[in-house]
Order: structure tokens, then sequence, then C-alpha cells
């Protein structure tokens, strides 16, 4: 990853114990003399005790002596000329349920000398963490936290590896939650069975008898809490007892308070205060039955937020029929390098990117394009992997391969904006921080007033509420609301062809007051084209055509090419020229065959003596449309008036009046002269116009228009936007344009088509319109319930919650969050196209 090369160390990693080491990357070291500056600069630090640096690996080892800052290494080797890059370390995270296991990991990550950011995904189950730290040492803080990791290396194999991981979960999930199920199924008929249905509660003490029937609920209990349920009590005591209590750790003590009260309620009754001798055996199995249920549909939920990765994946073939020593091969899609040639047969997926050297086909580039009509390609033409191919045969040879091809690219943004932390997480991760404690300290606080002021037996009141909060108030809800909806939100951008290459850009879209577009490339097609040959009386269009595009081919003037291609188009032979002639500030002149050809502005016409109002009625709509009318004249008398222009974009219309619709205002900046840019603003409803404005005037005019309207998109293609991108609140690039507009852009729209920008926009709205709702189901749901959980309503009203019911309340929250991301599944673009 290209980082940045000043990484600010934080304060949570702000010092080293002297036990460990650090590896530093460093860049533009070239020979030994250079080694010897960056250890001398590396000694002055305080607190460093020994220095390796290693020219080979580009790298120095520091073993401290006292407390170190990281900080105060990278900054001592940047003095000495040297840099110390950012590195980027993914890792696969297992056993987080809820969003305070989020924050215990990332601060544990941050506390690891030498990390710079740490961001912790509960939907994907993976930290990104950025700075110069060992993984190893990263891993072994996230296990010293409890939770166990592995390197993430990006590839198909590995996203397969975790599919496999997460289908093994689902399968050990749908056993424990049937077994749960079958043992706790008698428990709930034996004790809330007999409360509803008075006339069982009789049968059992006549026969069995109520102290058998409590035995018999203690066995089946405790095969659930040790079995099935054995998972909250693995993960949440350990957690409990390190200080850092999670989701488990309310389970946990929940369901072992129940059972617990309930032992002694069966074998020491006399212990307990007159009144209070009650079981509890089915709050506990029934808790951990409705929240092993939860989970599988929370398991299966979640793997449908990232359907749009394992699509993307499955668009690249695992083989390619590779020609060598003139036979073909069938290989591995890893086998391929670059510039082997590779065979496609009808109907079959390309596998990598290539340029076709023989034969011909047509291919369904929709993935890409979002264009659903197939493109030609014959020889010459560019194929790009994952595209599929149509009726005919062909063979190509490869540009890009492995991580290089778009497909890759793709993929690897969209990883990157799933995995993403918005501004608004920030909130969430301060709210849970403290949420789990601050819940078994509501629990605690729950039964001490409900043991003081509670109704007889107070100690059986005390108990079910206390217990009622612990299960009410688990956060899981909270640490699923935002990264669902971005997953599932990025992965339907990247169907329609927008991918969001930074996850922030989703929240930043939403607030943009104004989107400034670029003209040409991106608003037009960015290559000039003839868009009028009117002829005087007498003249044929194709003659005309094909002696101005001859004469003009010995210019160098931009409309030359547009002239050219529209005789290729028409299937013209451009006739010779000679006495070829430019005349500075007025056009050019060449002889056909016995005629002069002569091009120009309308003074050249008047200095030829030639009258051209034949032509005023033309030449006045040619300058409302923003062009510059030329003339013709063919041996001597007026042939034809011509304009040619760089075309407006079919999709272009469709998406400034979509931008409208979502209450956008529209700007266009442009190098253009002001009256050429007003035609053209006018004809699509712009509503302000920069024109005449240099390339590196278009981050000025940006800043203008910030001030004067608010939060600003600007979309562009060329190497010249690339400040604006980076200027701009959001920059959106067109994935047809150059790489560097590209790599300075928040979003990228795959395809040429505008379409995308609106579409953008929309889905950035609706993502964030989802994740608010999640966010106040979550905290409205938590906020609300744990009042009526510990017994709020029973003064007024008589009403408790029971535990079983918050159990199943619980577990509905996390699948109603998850559910509602998923809504955004069937987003619909505003235009389509």
């Amino acid at each position: 990853m290209n980082a940045p090369a000043h990484p600010k160390t934080p304060s949570t990693a702000a010092s080293a114990s002297p036990a460990a080491p650090l590896t530093l990357p460093i860049r533009g070291m070239s020979c030994a003399s250079c080694v010897g500056r960056v250890e001398k600069a590396l000694r002055a630090v305080p607190g460093v005790g020994e220095v390796a640096v290693n020219l080979a690996t580009e790298s120095a080892h520091v073993t401290p002596d006292s407390a170190l800052d990281p900080a105060q290494l990278i900054a001592a080797v940047e003095r000495s000329g040297y840099a110390v890059p950012a590195a980027e370390v993914q890792l696969s995270v297992e056993g987080m349920t809820c969003a305070s296991c989020v924050g215990r990991v990332e601060r544990a990550l941050q506390a690891v000398p030498g990390v710079t950011s740490a961001r912790v995904n509960l939907a994907t189950e993976r930290a990104t963490v950025e700075g110069i730290a060992d993984p190893a040492a990263l891993i072994a803080a996230a296990e010293r936290a409890g939770y166990p990791a592995t390197p993430v290396v990006s590839g198909a194999d590995t996203r397969d590896d975790a599919d496999r991981r997460r289908e093994a979960e689902a399968a050990a999930l749908r056993r424990d939650l049937t077994i749960a199920a079958v043992l706790t199924l008698p428990v709930f008929l034996l004790e809330m069975g007999a409360h509803i249905y008075p006339p069982l509660h009789h049968l059992i003490a006549r026969t069995i008898g109520t102290q058998t029937s409590w035995y018999l609920q203690l066995v089946l209990t405790t095969a659930v809490l040790f079995g099935p349920g054995m998972r909250f009590l693995r993960a949440g005591l350990p957690a409990l007892l390190r200080g850092a209590p999670d989701m488990n750790s309310l389970v946990a003590v929940g369901t072992l308070a129940a059972y617990g009260y309930s032992l002694v309620a069966t074998f020491a009754p006399g212990l307990l205060p007159a009144g209070t001798v009650n079981v509890y055996y089915e709050p506990a199995a029934v808790i951990v039955t409705l929240i092993l249920l939860g989970r599988l549909l929370e398991s299966r939920a979640k793997g449908r937020t990232s359907q749009a990765i394992r699509h993307l994946v499955g668009l690249q073939p695992r083989t390619a029929r590779i020609r060598r020593d003139g036979e073909s091969i069938e290989a591995g899609i890893d086998s391929v390098r670059t510039g082997d040639l590779i065979e496609i047969r009808p109907g079959e997926r390309i596998p990598v990117d290539g340029e076709v050297i023989e034969g011909e086909s047509y291919v369904d580039e929709s993935m890409i394009s979002g264009e659903p009509l197939p493109v030609a390609k014959s020889a010459g033409a560019i194929v790009t992997g994952g595209t599929v191919n149509q009726t005919g045969a062909f063979v190509f040879r490869a540009t890009a391969v492995g991580g290089a091809t778009v497909l890759a690219q793709i993929i690897r943004m969209v990883e990157a904006a799933q995995g993403a932390k918005l501004p608004i997480q920030a909130l969430v991760d301060r709210v849970t921080m403290w949420f789990v404690p601050a819940v078994m300290a509501a629990a605690a606080l729950t039964f001490a007033v409900w043991m003081l002021f509670g109704p007889t037996p107070a100690l059986g009141f005390a108990l079910v509420n206390a217990v009622a909060v612990l299960i009410i108030a688990c956060p899981c809800a909270m640490g699923l609301a935002t990264p669902t909806s971005i997953m599932v939100g990025t992965g339907r951008g990247a169907e329609m062809g927008v991918l969001f290459r930074k996850g922030e850009a989703l929240q930043l879209l939403r607030d943009a007051k104004v989107v400034a577009f670029d003209k040409t490339g991106t608003l037009t097609e960015g290559r000039p084209a003839l868009t009028d040959l009117d002829l005087a009386p007498g003249f044929d269009r194709a003659p005309v055509l094909a002696a101005v595009a001859a004469v003009e081919a010995r210019s160098e003037h931009p409309i030359a090419r547009a002239l050219l291609d529209a005789a290729e188009a028409g299937g013209l032979t451009l006739p010779e020229v000679t006495e070829f002639n430019s005349i500075t500030g007025h056009g050019v002149a060449g002889r056909i065959g016995a005629d002069m050809v002569q091009i120009g502005a309308d003074r050249f016409m008047v200095q030829l003596g030639l009258d051209v109002s034949g032509f005023a009625a033309t030449a006045e709509r040619l300058a409302a449309e923003g062009k510059s009318p030329l003339y013709a004249a063919i041996g001597g008398r007026l042939a034809a008036i011509i304009a040619v222009a760089d075309p407006i974009k079919d999709s272009t219309p469709d998406a400034i009046a979509a931008l409208h619709d979502l209450g956008l205002k529209v700007a266009m900046i442009t190098g253009d002269n002001a009256r050429t840019a007003r035609a053209i603003a006018d004809r699509l409803g712009i509503d302000e116009v920069v024109a005449e404005v240099l390339p590196d005037g278009k981050v000025s005019a940006l800043r203008e228009l910030r001030e004067g309207h608010g939060r600003i998109a600007f979309v562009g293609d060329g190497i010249n936007d690339a400040p604006a991108l980076a200027e701009a609140d959001v920059g959106i690039a067109i994935g047809t344009g150059t790489d560097i507009a590209i790599e300075a852009a928040d979003v990228v729209l795959i395809s040429g088509s505008l379409s995308g920008v609106p579409a953008a926009i929309a889905l950035s709205k609706a993502t964030m319109a989802n994740i608010g709702q999640n966010l106040f189901w979550a905290f409205a749901y938590n906020t609300a319930l744990i009042p009526v959980a510990a017994g709020a309503l029973y003064p007024a009203f008589g009403l408790l919650l029971s535990p079983v019911f918050a159990a199943g309340a619980m577990a509905l929250s996390s699948v109603f969050v998850l559910g509602n991301a998923l809504r955004l599944r069937g987003f619909q673009a505003p235009v389509q196209g």
C-alpha cells in the first residue's frame, strides 16, 4: 500500500517497554554511508539501546533500553533525509460478538508500539492496522485481549477460507441450537407450561411431584448451559475476569445467576428467605436457546451482506487456455503471466486483461460498463478479465494478471470501502466503550433496589429483574448498525458500477450541496467531432467532406482529426493535395486537381471576396450553441459552413436532471471561452459556470464554490483534474479516465456514464438513512428497555419483563438491524444506464 511517509503515532502507542523491539522500514538508502547516517540518527533518540540498519532489507531494528516513543524514531529518520513509510496489515479477528468487543480489540491494537491507526469491523470480522508495528505483535495483542487473530492475505483463496470458516460456524450454531432447543423444550413445558395452564401444574404435582420436576429441569438445564451454552461461558467469564466484560459476559452472568439461585432453591432451600424458594432453570435454558437462534440468524444475514464481493470474485475463471510452444494447455489462473497468449472460445469468461491479436467476436462488458449491448472486439481491441465472450473465438495477449487486473482492483476497492469506519461511528465507539460495564452496574443497582424496596419475595424479584437487565442490554445491534449498512451499500454500488474507494465518501456525499463537473471528457465525449456540414447550392456532401478533410489533414489544427474521422466513417477516399499553405490567423488552403480549396473563418472568406451572408442563419444558430463556424471554398465558390465540437455525452442531460431532482446545484468548470461554456450550460440546465480556467485554477474555483454553497463534489477524468479531485470534499473520477485521476478520487464510476453520479449520491443518502435507522433502533431499544427490564413499570402497572422475553428481544434487535441493512440490496439508481 502507498501510505504516507509521515505517520503520526497516537498517544496510545506512545511508549514501548524496553523488551519490545521495533522494526522500521526505511526508504531512500542507497549505500553504506546512508546506513551509517540512519544508525547515528536513531542512536541519538532517547531510550534507544541497540540499532541495526540493513541496506538489503531497507529496515532498521531498534532495541530500546527504556521507554521509547516511536514517533521520535520516525522524526529522527526523516530529519536525516530518509522516509519511514506506514504499512497496512489486515487481520481476521475471531470471537467478536458486539460493539464492546470491537472497542476492546481496537484499543489493544492501538497500544502496540508503532501503530498509527487501527480500525475494526464487526460485520467483516477484520481489523485494518496502519503503522510500523510487527504483525506478530499485533496478533499477540489481539490474543491477549481475548480475540484470536490471523493475518489476511488478499486473494480469492483467503475469501474462500473465510467463507468456509463462516459456514463451519453456521453449522456449529445449527447443531448447538438444535441440541439446546430439544433440551429446553421440556424445561419450558414443565415450568412455564405449569404457570400458563393450571391443570398441567396439578398433573405434575400428582404424578412426579414438584421436587422431581425441579431435578429434571436441573439435569436438562445443566446440559444446555454446559453444552451448547458453553461458548458463552468460555468467552464471557475470562473477559469478565480481565475487567473487560462483553456480550458473552452479560449472558454468562445472567444465566449463571439464575442457574445458581435455582441450585440453592433445589438443594438448600433453607438458606433462602421464606417465600423466595423458586427455581429459574427455564429462563437460563431459554435465554441460551434464543441467543443461539439470534446468532444463527445473524450469521446468515452477515453472509448475505458480503454477497457483492463473492459475486465479483466469482466473475474470475479459475483456469485459462494458454498457447505455449504452439500448443494449447489448460492451466490455473495463477500460472498466467504477462505476455502469455490466451485462447477464448464462444461463451467463455475472459480470465485476465489483455489485447486481442487475432480473431474477432462480441464481448458482454456489462459488469464493467453497465451497458447491456455486447461490444465488438477485433485485433488491437482491449478486453477485460471477468467479461463474457459471445459467439466468436479470438486470441489475446495478457497485459495485466493477478492483482493488476481491473477486476482485482475493483475487488480491492470494494473490500476497502466495506471495511471503512465512517465519522458517525465515532459516536457509537464512545458510547459502547462504557456500555457493558454500565449495564452490569445497572443490573447490580436493580438487584439492590428490589432487595431493599421490592415486595415479597424480594430476592426472587431482584434476581429476575437483574438478569433481565443483563440480557436485554447486549449491544450487538450497536456494533452491527454501521458496518452492515456500509457493506451492503458499497456492494450494491459496485453492482451498479459505482466504486467507493474510501468508505467515508458514503457519509460525505450525502451532505454535498454542489456537484461540479469538468467539461472535456466528463460532460462531453472528450474528442472533437464533426457536428455540422451545411452545403451551398450545387455542392454534394461526399466530395466536399473529402476535399476539406484532405486539406485539413496537412494542418495541425484540432479540427483536422474530427474531419478525418468523419471522412473515414463515411468510407471516403481522400484526394491528393498540392500547394498546401497555412495562412496564420485566417485558415488553410491547398490545391486538389484544378481547384483551390480554402478553409477558414468568415474573415478569410471576405478576404477572398466571397459573400457568407447566405449562411447567416446557420452561423447564428451555431454561435448560440457555443460552436465556432468555419467556411470552405472550392474552386473560388463558397461551398459549405462547417462546425466541429466536442459532443455532449448521451448520459449527461439525464444525469444533470437527476441531480437537480436530488436538490443539488450543478456547476461546470472549464478552460473554454465564456461564450461557448455558457451556451453548453444553458443547453444542459447547469446552474453555475466557471470558464476560461487554467488547470491549476480549478482548485481555487472549487474553493470559491464551497464558500458560496457548502460541501462540494467534483467529477473529472483527466490528469489535470487530480488536484481538483483531491481538493473537493468528495472526488468522483470517471473510470474511463486516467489512472492518476482515479487514484486521487474517493469514488470511481467504472463506465464513462454520468448516470453514476446521481446514483452515487442517492446511494449515499439511502445508506446514511439506513445507518440512522439502525442506530436509532439500537440506541432507542436499549435506552427504552433497560428501565423496563429493571422494573420501572411495576409500581404503576404491575408489569415486569421476563428474562426470556428479554433474550428474545435482544436477539431480534440484531436480526432487525441486519434485515434493515439488507434492504439496500434493492436500491435503484435515479437514472438507469
